[in-house]
């Protein structure tokens, strides 16, 4: 018997409502949404903030 939970991703391109889809379709089902698009972007503040260059090896 599997513990794994389900899975679903949406993709898209920007402006086409994959948020909007997402928290719906979150809330419908009683899932917990995660919005990568905002973790890359705190990811890519804290690393400017440091300092980091993209494509460096700090």
């Amino acid at each position: 018997m599997s513990n794994a939970s389900p899975v679903i991703t949406i993709d898209g391109p920007s402006g086409s409502g994959k948020g909007t889809i997402a928290s719906r379709l979150a809330k419908l089902l009683g899932f917990t949404l995660l919005d990568s698009g905002a973790l890359y972007r705190v990811l890519g503040l804290a690393a400017d903030r440091e300092g980091l260059a993209p494509g460096s090896d700090s």
